[in-house]
């Protein structure tokens, strides 16, 4: 792709848009099907995928624009019916995009298997037969999946931890930690550790209960870094620096009062989980590790950091990340295949860099929002089209009720009544 900027995207029509992105991605006329009228997926579909299935429920698919990654432009298309979302995030991307744009790295792919271990007398002794027997104990791990071994990835090392006063007594909590290259791995895991776990309790002479994956995915990371000129941020009668000042303090808070931390990081999540829903993850898993590593220190805390560095406004966000390109959806799901196609088929661990770099974005369009005129102004605006046809605006009518909302500011369906009578009155 050559640039994502896209001025005036939210003014084309869906056919307009559509001609964009094939050009872009070099879509077949199917893949452009499957997008427009969500071809290939239908009641057998769900059918094969969950039970007692009675239909599908779609959402809205749109492109974030703007968005440069590590010096590469991309389109991020995201799955949500948040009105708000994909403009937010294409108006901070916007502002993030000098230079390489938003700079993402991320860890190998290590996933933790848990296994606990009840009942087995002496605690110290224990321990000890259970760290002499790692090496073996992981051996046996990799034994039971040797082609994720032969592409580098595979069991790597067990971890054993105490918790010697609980509730129902003593109790020893294996870690697994596993390569499981593209994959999101909770099926790799959860076979490794039930395959293991008789052996365990052969060792220890305990009992095993649970042998599971573990959500918070702390040993895969991904981060992203944005970088925005702060004479960039002025808007209306704030200036620059004190918009930059403003996001900061707002940082700040989410850093210190676990209250404004949980809406903080849920507007990162926003972005986040847009993405991955288009992208066809377990976006619910990945949520579950984000808000165990925000209170990973034991309170719970902002995912991101915003600071001042000379003339320059600075955003950082590091979260753990469990996606997958293989498995799952992403290869059964007619328009999940076409995401990725528009994604240039990334790897697991590019995946999660978007995902990252969608979450800063999201987060500053948020907190400068919150830090000038208030959220509800520009999320109030966006919403006005579902509050025009609450009130049974037709399509013909729909723009110019919205028009008027937007021109008195006030977004109620009282109002959007009264337009719509106006309208239909003058017609």
């Amino acid at each position: 792709m050559t640039t994502s900027r896209l001025p005036g995207f939210y003014r084309r029509t869906i056919a307009e848009r559509l001609d964009t992105v094939q050009k872009a991605a070099q879509l077949t006329t199917e893949e452009v099907s499957a997008l427009r009228d969500a071809a290939g997926f239908d009641c057998d579909n769900a059918d094969r995928m969950v039970e007692n299935a009675i239909g599908v429920f779609p959402l809205p698919l749109g492109l974030a624009a703007n968005f440069r990654l590590n010096g590469e432009d991309l389109l991020v298309p995201m799955a949500v019916e948040e009105p708000s979302v994909l403009a937010a995030a294409s108006n901070a991307a916007n502002l993030l995009r000098e230079g390489p744009g938003i700079v993402t790295s991320s860890t190998e792919p290590i996933m933790i298997g848990q296994i606990q271990v009840l009942d087995f007398g002496d605690l110290p002794a224990t321990r000890r037969r259970l760290e002499a027997e790692a090496e073996r104990l992981v051996e046996m791990a990799n034994a039971v999946n040797p082609r994720l071994v032969e592409r580098g990835g595979g069991a790597q090392r067990l971890l054993v931890r105490e918790f010697p006063d609980t509730a129902v007594g003593p109790m020893l909590v294996l870690h697994l930690e596993v390569n499981v290259c593209d994959a999101m791995g909770a099926n790799i895991i959860n076979t490794m550790v039930e395959s293991i776990a008789p052996e365990v309790e052969a060792i220890t002479l305990g009992r095993v209960r649970l042998r599971i994956l573990s959500n918070l995915a702390d040993k895969r990371l991904v981060r992203a870094q944005g970088r925005v000129p702060i004479e960039r941020l002025a808007r209306g009668d704030w200036t620059g620096d004190e918009v930059a000042q403003g996001i900061v303090e707002a940082s700040v808070m989410a850093d210190v009062d676990p209250y404004r931390a949980a809406t903080h990081n849920k507007g990162a999540m926003n972005g986040v989980d847009a993405f991955l829903v288009a992208a066809g993850q377990d976006w619910r898993a990945v949520e579950a590790g984000c808000h165990a590593y925000a209170a990973r220190d034991g309170r719970y805390r902002s995912l991101s950091r915003w600071g001042i560095d000379g003339d320059t406004l600075v955003g950082t966000i590091e979260i753990p990340m469990q996606v997958g390109v293989v498995g799952g959806i992403t290869k059964t799901h007619p328009v999940v295949r076409v995401v990725h196609k528009i994604l240039g088929f990334p790897s697991a661990a590019r995946l999660g860099e978007i995902a990252a770099a969608s979450g800063l974005a999201q987060n500053l369009a948020a907190i400068m929002a919150l830090a000038t005129d208030g959220i509800q102004k520009g999320h109030m605006s966006m919403h006005a089209r579902n509050i025009a046809m609450e009130a049974g605006a037709a399509t013909d009518e729909l723009e110019r009720v919205v028009a008027e909302l937007r021109k008195t500011r006030t977004y109620t369906s009282t109002e959007a009544a009264g337009a719509l009578k106006r309208i239909r009155g003058g017609a």
